[in-house]
């Protein structure tokens, strides 16, 4: 085998592998010219494995090429490459040089822009593009040679850093690695409710043959649809939290962030991200092909996307992804407050809309108490009309306010962030039994630095003159997750939803002098230079907690 025009432009490890494994056959002399402009684009090039996906790292502006070799033996060397960009659009080719222009293939996929190259092109020089490609679907290209053959894909993207999956077979005898798509791939909207709406679609034909390895997976979000479960994965993470490595591991264990909720129902796993553009839901429901999607906001636009996953691979195929507006809920009524009852009202912040109580008063002077839960909220209070009270709330707040017996007011609520708010809310008369305990004059929990150890540290914080019960909880976080801890945490949730063995303990104080209301509490059995987040529940004689600041507190790595 002649092989010094290939040593003048492969390195010696892509040389070896080529000589090893392949059977190349050498230009002449006189085509050696008109190969040289063409064959150092396949210098530095990587080695495409056959028969398994590739994850492809690529940094904006910046081709990055692989190369692989059709072997001479059959009369024709059929292969498939498929590509499935996880983010941005990209640019690919295949380019392929080869001593004779006999050569067949086609591609297949979505929305593109393609070129096939004639055999009158592909004759005018030993190295030619036989396809090209541009666009964020995921693409396959299928292509047959008579001849050994070299090949090198070529991938660029030009927006930013992003990552591919590539995967070539040889191997068109055996079982596919993606699962396959019905030939009618849409997913059909049956039904719309003011929070559901119904989807129904065409079975897979992988689920009709191998059913306990194959499942589907449905998506969920507000902003847009996803041309494959890579890119999902990928937004999904972009928004500050961490996945499962597939949809397809929605049955095995795995630890919630904290703005993520699990549901599990009838053997069906929905795994819904709070995030600032809203909500993004993932739910597996093993073979059945119809799903009513719960819980949805009323008069929003969503978008589903269904994804058919080999168990066995993690390979994932996409439908045709669909959308639709659930229906408008009509105005509420105004709801009515009754004396010393607690409701909980959840605002809706992208609609920025007002939320109504009234109440009637019974006597000539009551309190209206707030608390709020999550975001932020403006309070606006009227009294026969007129306007006695208007700001936006934080933590505890409450309105003691003078009138007359049976006179109407009216208390408007409404979000002042993007995202939805929640706030507790109780009117009584003013020598009614409070409801909250008697808060100190600041709820923030102090840490002692030089107390810190590597395995406790040393909190503090102020206590009142009621004797009241504290009860401390610890919980170990990320670096990654603290930001998010501090802004999500729900301020109305008691110890109920922590774990058990999150709790430290729980004791009694007060003091009469409020210079001497501080209580300090050492925590020990802690891991060396980890992060922990700790709060502190206060109950008063009703029982409803009143929950301090959070305070991120790391032990010495040290010691």
């Amino acid at each position: 085998l002649k092989m010094s025009w290939f040593r003048l432009y492969l390195p010696l490890h892509v040389l070896m592998a080529a000589c090893l494994c392949h059977s190349i056959k050498a230009p002449t002399t006189n085509s050696q010219q008109s190969f040289n402009t063409g064959l150092f684009n396949f210098y530095h090039s990587l080695i495409l494995a056959d028969g398994k996906e590739t994850t492809v790292h690529l940094l904006k502006d910046i081709p990055k090429r692989y190369y692989f070799v059709l072997e001479e033996g059959r009369f024709f060397s059929p292969f498939t490459i498929t590509v499935t960009p996880c983010d941005v659009p990209i640019e690919w080719s295949i380019l392929v040089h080869k001593a004779s222009a006999s050569f067949l293939g086609k591609a297949t996929g979505g929305d593109h822009d393609t070129q096939e190259v004639s055999k009158s092109q592909k004759a005018q020089g030993m190295v030619s593009t036989i396809f090209n490609y541009k666009g964020n679907s995921v693409e396959t290209y299928m292509g047959m040679s008579s001849h050994s053959a070299l090949y090198m894909l070529e991938f660029l993207s030009t927006e930013r850093d992003t990552h591919i999956t590539v995967y070539l077979t040889t191997d068109t005898t055996s079982g596919h690695l993606y699962p396959e798509l019905p030939m009618d791939p849409r997913i059909d909207v049956i039904g719309i409710g003011h929070t559901t709406v119904t989807l129904t679609w065409k079975h897979s034909p992988s689920v009709l043959q191998h059913r306990e390895s194959i499942q589907y997976c449905l998506l969920v979000n507000e902003k847009h649809n996803y041309k494959s479960l890579c890119a999902a994965e990928t937004a999904i993470r972009s928004a500050g939290m961490k996945l499962p490595p597939t949809l397809a591991l929605s049955l095995s264990p795995y630890i919630l962030e904290p703005q993520q909720v699990m549901i599990l129902s009838n053997s069906e796993l929905s795994i819904i991200n709070r995030v600032s553009s809203g909500e993004v839901r993932q739910t597996c429901m093993g073979t059945k092909n119809t799903y009513t999607v719960p819980s949805l906001s009323p008069d929003t636009q969503y978008y589903f996307d269904v994804f058919v996953v080999n168990l066995l691979t993690n390979a994932s195929a996409a439908y045709t992804g669909t959308f639709a507006r659930t229906l408008e809920e009509p105005e509420p009524k105004v709801m009515e407050l009754k004396d010393g009852k607690v409701i909980q009202v959840v605002l809706d912040g992208k609609k920025q809309k007002f939320y109504s109580l009234q109440y009637q008063a019974r006597h000539k002077k009551i309190q209206f108490t707030f608390q709020l839960c999550r975001g932020q909220v403006r309070v606006h209070i009227t009294k026969n009309g007129k306007t006695v009270a208007s700001e936006n709330i934080s933590g505890l707040k409450y309105f003691s306010l003078k009138g007359k017996v049976l006179d109407t007011y009216l208390v408007q609520l409404r979000s002042t962030e993007d995202f939805n708010s929640s706030v507790k809310v109780q009117v009584s008369p003013h020598f009614h039994k409070p409801l909250f305990p008697l808060l100190p004059e600041s709820l923030k929990i102090k840490s002692f630095s030089k107390l810190r150890t590597c395995n406790s540290v040393t909190i503090a914080w102020l206590g009142t003159q009621e004797e009241s019960k504290y009860c401390v909880y610890k919980r170990r976080i990320e670096e990654d997750q603290v930001w998010r801890e501090l802004q999500s945490a729900d301020r109305c949730s008691g110890p109920e939803s922590r774990h058990r063995s999150e709790k430290v303990l729980c004791k009694y104080f007060y003091d009469l002098n409020l210079q001497r209301a501080v209580t300090t509490e050492t925590i020990q059995g802690l891991d060396t230079g980890t992060l922990y987040l700790f709060d502190v529940y206060l109950f008063g004689p009703s029982g409803i907690p009143v929950r301090y600041h959070s305070k991120v507190v790391k032990t010495r790595k040290k010691c």
